[in-house]
């Protein structure tokens, strides 16, 4: 099977996932539930691709872990955080804003548009030919050490959150402390650095700078699109929150201003 058939297959598969989970969507009135088809999306993608793969080097075995550990991480981890609340206010708020078409533009702009995003993301997994690729040498180990401070800061971040939160003295609080004293958005701050760790694992690969595009997409959609503007968005009309704003990074982890 060759590499075109390969991916085509993924695509296939995606396509297949994202319109159960938006049937799915529809019948529970629950958009939200998207949040964990992302990282379980990525398991499929990376199990499907191992399981088609003629041969799976070191390398794409090593990636391979490492994104299904996060998926599955993250997965778990907000379907615990959504279990038996309402819909996201963010999709809330779009099912109100959609009115009448909003059954369309979810499909569209919801779960189409996470798939895409989802199989971009995915290239890594993807461009790795075991006939060519050279030994696992010191660029696969930076990029262990990245991924791991990027799991470091989404995990720990999460769950000092959960932990926050469900401390009835907390509520109506901001949290400000942990790794949230340097950056508002460390579980954000987090994935991003994943991806970067995965990137540079794959540079090794021949034609492996190509898919620098997955780091940057994903940096790009929490920092200017679906992660941190919205949050923040949330909080804009908080005082508490504003004052945090004032001495705190938005993202790459900093020392807090006096």
């Amino acid at each position: 099977m060759t590499s075109i058939e390969v991916i085509f297959k993924i695509v296939a598969a995606v396509f297949i996932y994202m319109n159960v989970l938006f049937l799915l969507a529809i019948a529970l009135k629950k958009n939200d539930i998207v949040d964990i088809a992302w990282g379980l999306g990525f398991g499929i993608i990376s199990g499907v691709n191992l399981y088609l793969a003629p041969i799976a080097s070191t390398r794409m075995l090593l990636i391979s872990a490492l994104v299904l550990i996060w998926g599955m991480r993250l997965a778990i981890y907000i379907f615990n955080r959504n279990r038996g609340k309402s819909e996201d206010f963010r999709y809330a708020q779009w099912r109100k804003e959609w009115g009448k078409h909003w059954v369309l533009r979810s499909y569209l702009q919801v779960f189409l548009l996470q798939g895409f995003f989802m199989l971009s993301i995915a290239y890594p997994l993807f461009i790795f030919d075991p006939a060519i690729a050279p030994p696992i040498g010191w660029l696969d180990y930076l990029g262990e050490i990245v991924w791991l401070i990027g799991f470091y800061f989404e995990a720990v971040g999460d769950a000092q959150m959960r932990k926050f939160k469900l401390n009835p003295a907390n509520k109506g609080k901001i949290m400000s402390s942990g790794l949230w004293k340097y950056t508002r958005h460390p579980n954000y701050f987090g994935e991003a650095t994943m991806w970067w760790g995965i990137f540079i694992i794959a540079f090794s690969n021949p034609y492996g700078w190509v898919a620098i595009f997955s780091p940057v997409i994903i940096t790009f959609l929490l920092v200017r699109v679906s992660g941190v503007p919205m949050l923040e968005k949330k909080y804009a009309s908080n005082p508490e929150y504003r004052e945090y704003i004032r001495k705190t990074s938005a993202f790459i982890p900093m020392p807090p201003k006096k």
